[in-house]
């Protein structure tokens, strides 16, 4: 992709997260980190300019978490785009990290409220756009861990709140607490776990961010389920499923992540494919 090439993550539509309008494919900073989401990034200043290419692409929505690195994500973050406003930061807290690869539930109230603060000076920012809770603790009650992001939402720090990894009923109950902007599950092309509450999100106008689109990149590798509709659209498996995830609904907002300039441009590169209504349901064939 040529770098003359800009705004084309607006062809993927819009959807309203509070008063911010963000176009719908956005962008995960997860792979920013070193190994095993530990750490710094092997290249930082890759980093840094992938995350400073992302809005000249159009994406203005990017979605980050306390527990990535831990901090490493969100201070990156924080210095490559320090004094945007027109990009809509969603971050998340609810996770401890004893070591690489490890993520351990913590929800306490005080704790969530802590690193709620503590994103806003790490980002650079003077509210959240989007916080988000990144795990129910199964031993702090659910409605503690609701009140939290009420005194959050009160006090101002965020300006919307949303949950990751919840069922229909979690949703539910913290609806009597906070309007639930958006709802983050694992959901891709072959993992339709979260299917009932995507289908939920679509009755109520709450935003649907799957995470692991691609599946760690099984999705995109060639030989696979993806490649006919790839040759027929000069494209890749991994721009298919992504194009496959926009079509399958308006509430959808993927955010596929990576620590490379080029493979941003890729993914970016997505929101211009068009599939047919048939291609979409060979596809949902195929896979199922």
């Amino acid at each position: 992709m040529t770098k003359n090439l800009r705004a084309i993550a607006s062809a993927s539509g819009t959807f309203k997260i509070g008063d911010f309008v963000i176009n719908r494919l956005g962008f995960g900073s997860m792979r920013l980190t070193g190994r095993g989401v530990w750490g710094p990034p092997a290249d930082r200043e890759q980093a840094l300019a992938t995350l400073r290419r992302a809005p000249e692409l159009g994406v203005n929505f990017i979605d980050t978490a306390d527990s990535y690195g831990p901090d490493v994500a969100e201070e990156l973050i924080g210095e490559a785009l320090t004094g945007r406003h027109d990009v809509l930061i969603a971050t998340k807290a609810g996770l401890r990290r004893p070591g690489p690869d490890q993520w351990m539930p913590h929800g306490r109230p005080e704790y969530l409220v802590e690193r709620a603060k503590g994103s806003l000076k790490k980002l650079g920012v003077e509210q959240i756009g989007l916080w988000q809770l990144h795990r129910i603790d199964p031993r702090v009650p659910m409605q503690d861990q609701f009140g939290a992001i009420r005194q959050l939402l009160d006090e101002g720090v965020i300006a919307n709140a949303g949950l990751s990894e919840v069922s229909i009923s979690e949703i539910e109950v913290a609806s009597q607490y906070f309007k639930v902007a958006t709802v983050q599950n694992r959901y891709n092309l072959v993992d339709r776990g979260s299917e009932d509450v995507l289908e939920y999100c679509e009755r109520n106008g709450i935003g649907f961010i799957p995470w692991f689109p691609l599946a760690a990149g099984d999705l995109a590798r060639p030989g696979g389920v993806l490649d006919s509709l790839a040759k027929r659209h000069a494209a890749t498996p991994g721009q298919i499923a992504l194009a496959w995830m926009l079509k399958r609904s308006p509430v959808m907002l993927p955010i596929p992540g990576t620590s490379k300039v080029d493979h941003l441009e890729q993914n970016v590169a997505a929101a211009l494919i068009r599939l047919s209504d048939d291609e979409f349901q060979e596809l949902d064939r195929s896979v199922r």
